[in-house]
Protein backbone atom coordinates (compact mmCIF):
# COMPACT_ATOMS: atom_id res chain seq x y z
CA UNK A 1 0.00 0.00 0.00
CA UNK A 2 1.34 3.38 -0.66
CA UNK A 3 2.29 5.75 1.82
CA UNK A 4 -0.71 7.92 3.64
CA UNK A 5 -3.07 5.08 3.05
CA UNK A 6 -4.18 3.15 5.79
CA UNK A 7 -4.20 -0.59 4.92
CA UNK A 8 -7.17 -1.49 7.26
CA UNK A 9 -9.02 1.18 6.37
CA UNK A 10 -8.92 0.49 2.41
CA UNK A 11 -9.82 -3.12 3.44
CA UNK A 12 -12.88 -2.86 5.25
CA UNK A 13 -14.05 -0.14 2.74
CA UNK A 14 -13.42 -3.12 -0.31
CA UNK A 15 -14.91 -5.72 2.16
CA UNK A 16 -17.96 -3.63 2.84
CA UNK A 17 -18.53 -3.50 -1.07
CA UNK A 18 -18.22 -7.09 -1.63
CA UNK A 19 -19.46 -8.78 1.63
CA UNK A 20 -22.80 -9.21 0.01
CA UNK A 21 -21.65 -10.95 -3.41
CA UNK A 22 -19.19 -12.90 -1.38
CA UNK A 23 -21.86 -14.36 0.96
CA UNK A 24 -24.47 -15.07 -2.08
CA UNK A 25 -21.18 -16.45 -3.71
CA UNK A 26 -20.54 -18.19 -0.70
CA UNK A 27 -24.33 -19.42 0.24
CA UNK A 28 -24.68 -20.65 -3.60
CA UNK A 29 -21.74 -23.30 -3.15
CA UNK A 30 -22.68 -24.19 0.67
CA UNK A 31 -25.60 -25.99 2.04
CA UNK A 32 -24.58 -25.51 5.77
CA UNK A 33 -24.55 -21.84 7.40
CA UNK A 34 -21.99 -22.23 9.73
CA UNK A 35 -19.81 -23.34 6.94
CA UNK A 36 -20.92 -20.16 4.98
CA UNK A 37 -19.67 -17.96 8.21
CA UNK A 38 -16.90 -20.48 8.72
CA UNK A 39 -15.41 -19.02 5.35
CA UNK A 40 -16.53 -16.31 5.19
CA UNK A 41 -14.21 -15.23 8.19
CA UNK A 42 -11.43 -17.53 7.15
CA UNK A 43 -11.15 -15.66 3.75
CA UNK A 44 -11.41 -12.44 5.07
CA UNK A 45 -8.28 -13.93 7.40
CA UNK A 46 -6.64 -15.17 4.23
CA UNK A 47 -7.33 -11.49 2.36
CA UNK A 48 -6.26 -9.37 4.63
CA UNK A 49 -2.88 -12.00 5.33
CA UNK A 50 -2.25 -11.96 1.27
CA UNK A 51 -3.20 -7.42 0.53
CA UNK A 52 -0.12 -6.72 -0.40
CA UNK A 53 -0.47 -9.55 -3.53
CA UNK A 54 -3.59 -7.92 -4.38
CA UNK A 55 -3.15 -6.13 -8.38
CA UNK A 56 -4.62 -3.21 -7.67
CA UNK A 57 -5.61 -3.11 -11.55
CA UNK A 58 -7.73 -5.49 -11.18
CA UNK A 59 -11.12 -6.09 -9.35
CA UNK A 60 -11.13 -6.66 -5.69
CA UNK A 61 -14.74 -9.29 -5.93
CA UNK A 62 -13.50 -11.91 -8.03
CA UNK A 63 -10.09 -11.77 -6.22
CA UNK A 64 -12.00 -11.72 -2.97
CA UNK A 65 -13.98 -14.79 -4.37
CA UNK A 66 -11.28 -16.00 -5.47
CA UNK A 67 -9.95 -17.10 -2.29
CA UNK A 68 -13.31 -17.91 -0.84
CA UNK A 69 -13.53 -20.80 -4.05
CA UNK A 70 -10.19 -22.35 -2.88
CA UNK A 71 -11.57 -22.41 0.71
CA UNK A 72 -14.73 -24.25 -0.23
CA UNK A 73 -12.96 -26.96 -2.46
CA UNK A 74 -10.80 -27.43 0.55
CA UNK A 75 -13.91 -27.36 3.06
CA UNK A 76 -15.32 -30.14 0.53
CA UNK A 77 -12.11 -32.21 0.73
CA UNK A 78 -11.39 -32.26 4.29
CA UNK A 79 -15.21 -32.64 5.19
CA UNK A 80 -16.22 -35.14 2.65
CA UNK A 81 -19.92 -34.67 4.04
CA UNK A 82 -22.85 -33.43 2.54
CA UNK A 83 -23.19 -29.67 2.58
CA UNK A 84 -21.26 -29.08 -0.70
CA UNK A 85 -24.24 -27.64 -2.80
CA UNK A 86 -21.51 -27.00 -6.14
CA UNK A 87 -18.66 -28.51 -7.81
CA UNK A 88 -15.51 -26.75 -9.10
CA UNK A 89 -17.58 -25.96 -12.68
CA UNK A 90 -20.59 -24.96 -10.85
CA UNK A 91 -18.76 -22.39 -8.62
CA UNK A 92 -16.85 -20.70 -11.64
CA UNK A 93 -20.53 -20.64 -13.53
CA UNK A 94 -21.10 -18.75 -10.53
CA UNK A 95 -18.21 -16.72 -10.17
CA UNK A 96 -18.88 -15.57 -13.96
CA UNK A 97 -22.52 -14.37 -13.58
CA UNK A 98 -21.82 -12.41 -10.10
CA UNK A 99 -18.68 -10.90 -11.77
CA UNK A 100 -21.17 -9.95 -14.74
CA UNK A 101 -22.95 -8.00 -12.55
CA UNK A 102 -20.41 -5.73 -11.80
CA UNK A 103 -19.21 -5.19 -15.83
CA UNK A 104 -23.12 -3.61 -16.11
CA UNK A 105 -23.48 -0.10 -15.16
CA UNK A 106 -25.63 0.90 -13.25
CA UNK A 107 -26.37 -2.78 -12.05
CA UNK A 108 -26.10 -3.24 -8.45
CA UNK A 109 -26.71 -5.85 -6.12
CA UNK A 110 -29.52 -4.10 -4.68
CA UNK A 111 -31.19 -3.88 -8.19
CA UNK A 112 -30.29 -7.72 -8.94
CA UNK A 113 -31.83 -8.88 -5.72
CA UNK A 114 -34.68 -6.88 -6.43
CA UNK A 115 -35.59 -7.93 -9.42
CA UNK A 116 -35.34 -11.65 -8.01
CA UNK A 117 -37.21 -10.90 -5.36
CA UNK A 118 -39.40 -9.83 -8.57
CA UNK A 119 -39.13 -12.97 -10.66
CA UNK A 120 -39.90 -14.91 -7.05
CA UNK A 121 -43.57 -13.21 -6.85
CA UNK A 122 -44.34 -14.79 -10.40
CA UNK A 123 -43.60 -18.01 -9.39
CA UNK A 124 -46.83 -20.35 -8.56
CA UNK A 125 -47.32 -20.35 -4.52
CA UNK A 126 -45.92 -24.17 -4.68
CA UNK A 127 -43.19 -23.54 -6.24
CA UNK A 128 -42.56 -19.82 -4.54
CA UNK A 129 -42.61 -21.75 -0.78
CA UNK A 130 -40.39 -24.67 -1.53
CA UNK A 131 -37.51 -22.61 -2.66
CA UNK A 132 -38.33 -19.79 0.37
CA UNK A 133 -38.03 -23.01 2.45
CA UNK A 134 -35.11 -24.91 0.75
CA UNK A 135 -33.14 -21.43 0.20
CA UNK A 136 -33.97 -18.88 2.16
CA UNK A 137 -34.59 -20.23 5.78
CA UNK A 138 -31.70 -23.00 4.36
CA UNK A 139 -33.46 -26.05 5.38
CA UNK A 140 -32.62 -29.42 4.51
CA UNK A 141 -34.35 -31.15 1.81
CA UNK A 142 -36.14 -33.75 4.14
CA UNK A 143 -37.01 -30.91 6.44
CA UNK A 144 -38.58 -29.26 3.55
CA UNK A 145 -40.12 -32.42 2.22
CA UNK A 146 -41.95 -32.57 5.47
CA UNK A 147 -43.48 -29.11 5.86
CA UNK A 148 -44.70 -29.59 2.43
CA UNK A 149 -45.86 -32.68 3.23
CA UNK A 150 -44.69 -33.69 -0.48
CA UNK A 151 -42.01 -36.80 -1.15
CA UNK A 152 -38.70 -35.51 -1.67
CA UNK A 153 -38.77 -36.57 -5.22
CA UNK A 154 -41.61 -34.06 -5.63
CA UNK A 155 -39.82 -31.08 -3.95
CA UNK A 156 -36.79 -31.81 -6.00
CA UNK A 157 -39.07 -31.97 -9.37
CA UNK A 158 -40.71 -28.54 -7.83
CA UNK A 159 -37.14 -26.86 -7.42
CA UNK A 160 -36.37 -27.54 -10.94
CA UNK A 161 -38.96 -25.97 -12.37
CA UNK A 162 -38.76 -23.13 -9.61
CA UNK A 163 -35.26 -22.76 -10.66
CA UNK A 164 -35.83 -22.75 -14.36
CA UNK A 165 -38.36 -20.48 -14.42
CA UNK A 166 -36.55 -17.81 -12.22
CA UNK A 167 -33.63 -18.50 -14.78
CA UNK A 168 -36.28 -17.76 -17.47
CA UNK A 169 -37.56 -14.81 -15.53
CA UNK A 170 -33.69 -13.38 -15.11
CA UNK A 171 -32.67 -13.97 -18.66
CA UNK A 172 -35.67 -11.90 -19.74
CA UNK A 173 -34.81 -9.12 -17.70
CA UNK A 174 -30.80 -9.18 -18.89
CA UNK A 175 -30.05 -9.83 -15.62
CA UNK A 176 -27.75 -13.29 -16.97
CA UNK A 177 -25.41 -13.67 -19.52
CA UNK A 178 -27.41 -14.57 -22.65
CA UNK A 179 -24.27 -17.19 -23.22
CA UNK A 180 -26.27 -19.24 -20.65
CA UNK A 181 -29.59 -19.17 -22.76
Amino acid sequence: MPSGHDPKAIFEILVREHEAMLTLYLRSALDDAAAVDDIFQETMLVAWRRLDDFDRSRPFGPWLRGIAHKLVLAHSRKSRRRGIVCNDTVLLRIEEQLAHIHERAGDTLEEKTAELAECMRRLPHDQRRAVELRYGAAQTPDQVAAALDISREALKKRLQRARAQLLDCLRTKHVLLEADA
